[in-house]
């Protein structure tokens, strides 16, 4: 007969504070797939565990941190990524990840990702995408598509989104890709690579949010919300990222992939030159 193996532990359970769960994310939250997808890179990475680094905002997905067994710190409003630029700054072996939501960096925030993505500032940024503030009460926000209802666009709104992978490969980001947490397999790979990348990455994540934004666009139950993305997702790595913005249509695809992987210096070399300059400078 067959010896029976039993696992003491799941292989993530050493990534994650067990104490502090089960999580509080509604029924059919994407976000504990983002969570998941995100401790595998770390384990596939190859970096050790004690270098990486997790960095929220706040909002539904600033919770994230809070969750993981590594060190984390759950920053202001918005100010997830100046907290992790001074990390990476002050210690570069650190792999500083800032896993937050779409309200936090890119409207409070936003001034801050466009910046960050330009200095190509050697950090990975992970936009869980919900297309609203679910947190505190399903406002519209810069990533709400054109027509969608939200507790302050009850008629539909009526401006224009923020199309993300657009603007950060415009700001300088040396890769981009957007999935939804229905693609775990991609996505978790995507967030493996970004992570290996030198430079500023980005990493898009399309996720339901049942309860703030699906409810009220009847996209029904976070199941349903998944068919709704599964449905008119397709794949186009080449995709012209000026023509991948979103919206509520059923005639309109909702464009992922890897879409940018290139090479840049980050800037944390140049802030090592400006140093040994400073210093010799000094000297003379």
């Amino acid at each position: 007969m067959a010896r029976e193996m039993v696992a003491d532990r799941h292989p993530t359970d050493l990534l994650l504070r067990s104490d502090r769960l089960p999580h509080i994310w509604c029924p059919g939250c994407g976000l504990g797939s983002v969570m998941s997808c995100y401790t595998d890179a770390v384990q596939a990475s190859g970096i050790p565990v004690p270098l990486h680094v997790a960095v929220s905002g706040i909002g539904c997905t600033g919770r994230v941190a809070g969750y993981l067994s590594l060190d984390s710190f759950h920053t202001t409003h918005g100010r997830a990524i100046p907290y992790a630029l001074g990390l990476k700054v002050a210690n570069p072996e650190l792999q500083v990840t800032v896993i937050s939501g779409d309200g936090d960096l890119s409207a409070i925030g936003g001034n801050h990702l466009i910046h960050a993505a330009r200095r190509n500032i050697d950090l990975t940024v992970i936009c869980v995408n919900n297309f609203n503030y679910g947190m505190t009460g399903g406002q519209a926000g810069p990533t709400t598509p054109r027509g969608a209802t939200t507790s302050t666009t009850p008629n539909g709104n009526y401006e224009e989104p923020f199309n993300l992978p657009h603007l950060l490969a415009t700001a300088g980001a040396v890769y981009i890709s957007r999935w939804t947490s229905l693609h775990v397999r991609q996505l978790r790979e995507s967030m493996r690579v970004a992570i290996k990348k030198p430079g500023f990455s980005f990493v898009e994540v399309l996720s339901p949010c049942p309860v703030g934004f699906g409810k009220a666009n009847d996209l029904g139950e976070g199941r349903d919300e998944m068919w709704f993305y599964r449905r008119r997702s397709i794949v186009d790595d080449n995709a012209n990222l000026a023509d991948v913005g979103l919206s509520m249509s059923e005639d309109e695809p909702i464009v992922l992939g890897n879409f940018v992987n290139r090479d840049r210096a980050p800037f944390r070399p140049a802030v090592e030159k400006w140093a040994i300059e400073e210093v010799l400078h000094g000297e003379a």
